[in-house]
């Protein structure tokens, strides 16, 4: 496995990075670009849309390398109306002209036939390349990958809740019908650096819960939700030190199973 080599977003023949960026926290437009120059291009603009990766794409954009990223624009709304509405404001707001995965934002549940019509509708006209999901039930993709409609999951993943190694990864078709998986939430919410949570082990550093992450077969992408330049550094680190080795596994595995009864139980 080669972190520096990227990797098809499942079935819908993206190629992708295995670190992904998120803008939520406001990472500067430059680390970002230098990420993408690092092979680093899935882009998350989410509910919370900042100026660092606007400017970002833009920048890209105006170097000829639209086609050489992947734009996921996500909402949260139930909604066929809103949600289409959001999703216009965002390609305007980033000056493009179509997203390559178009996410349905925590959902527990299929989403309703007004909402999969709207995506189907939205793919029809050449407005997004992919749907995608994410959402807190893990047994809910398996079900979702029998059908066809959503192509791309965000699946909670970490150290602390490895859950999806038996509850997705394994019973996702393979070959050719293979939905795309992101892993997120890999630093478990910033538990797993914490040394006042993790005492008496050490703490992992972020770019060992990175590489937990892309290690893991079953994950196309692991995203990063870096604040500064610094973080957007830290996390490249990922890409250089590659796949954990047996000991590191078993490292962090400790880790998340001492961290799993102090964070909580979340699915």
């Amino acid at each position: 496995m080669d972190f520096s080599e990227k990797r098809e977003l499942g079935r819908t023949g993206l190629l992708v990075g295995p670190l992904g960026m998120s803008a939520a926290y406001d990472p500067p437009a430059g680390a970002l670009e230098e990420a993408f120059e690092r092979g680093c291009n899935y882009f998350y603009w989410g509910a919370v849309r900042r100026g660092g990766m606007k400017t970002a794409i833009k920048n890209l954009c105006g170097r000829g390398r639209r086609d050489e990223m992947v734009i996921a624009i996500q909402s949260f709304s139930r909604w066929p109306w809103p949600t289409e509405a959001s999703f216009h404001r965002a390609l305007k707001a980033l000056g493009i002209e179509r997203a390559d995965v178009l996410l349905f934002g925590w959902f527990n549940s299929e989403p309703g036939k007004r909402m999969l019509d709207l995506g189907r509708k939205l793919k029809e006209k050449g407005l997004v390349r992919s749907l995608g999901i994410t959402g807190h039930n893990r047994k809910l993709f398996p079900e979702l990958a029998k059908k066809r409609d959503i192509d791309v999951f965000h699946v909670r993943y970490n150290a602390v809740h490895p859950g999806a190694e038996q509850d997705v990864f394994p019973l996702l078709p393979e070959g050719p019908d293979r939905p795309g998986v992101v892993a997120f939430t890999a630093l478990c919410w910033g538990h797993l650096l914490n040394p006042k949570k993790t005492r008496p082990l050490a703490p992992a550093t972020a770019p060992d819960c990175y590489r937990f992450c892309m290690s893991q077969p079953g994950v196309d992408v692991c995203m990063t939700g870096p604040a500064n330049a610094a973080q957007v550094a830290e996390s490249l680190r990922a890409l250089d030190l590659g796949p954990l080795s047996g000991e590191e596994m078993a490292r962090m595995r400790e880790l998340g199973k001492h961290l799993y009864g102090k964070v909580g139980r979340i699915w």
